[in-house]
């Protein structure tokens, strides 16, 4: 360190270009425009706020699988009514188990792979009652 870094304070700012000015002038007084990256980062915060942060996805993932669990079970009880059959009984218990799953991944901030896998299931807990079950 040289002299003249000592004699500086350590909270004093380091001057920017920005504020160096000539004594005297109009623009040593003129306050700094807006500049690009103040604009882009506005910007940004505009896209951003139509987004889901990750806390509402994770919810939003929660709240679908709750919904999906509490299908299942009705479509279950009424399937069981109409017609019991250990087909039945596997094909919605699966698909009540994999919304459980689901629920699980997305408390964890696994969302992408729990949407994924949501939708694959269910499709395929719907097209084996479709195929399976008489």
């Amino acid at each position: 360190m040289s002299t003249s870094d000592q004699d500086q304070a350590v909270d004093t700012p380091i001057a920017g270009p920005e504020t160096v000015s000539e004594p005297g002038s109009e623009a040593a007084s003129e306050i700094v425009p807006e500049t690009d990256d103040e604009a882009i980062a506005e910007a940004a915060a505009e896209t951003e706020s139509q987004r889901l942060t990750p806390r509402q996805a994770r919810r939003l993932r929660i709240a679908l699988s709750s919904v999906g669990m509490a299908a299942m079970a009705v479509v279950l009880a009424l399937r069981i009514a109409s017609r019991s059959s250990v087909l039945v009984v596997g094909v919605y218990g699966l698909a009540l188990i994999l919304c459980g799953i689901v629920i699980e991944l997305s408390r964890n901030g696994r969302t992408r792979l729990g949407s994924w896998l949501l939708a694959v299931g269910l499709l395929a807990a719907i097209g084996s009652d479709w195929l399976l079950i008489p």
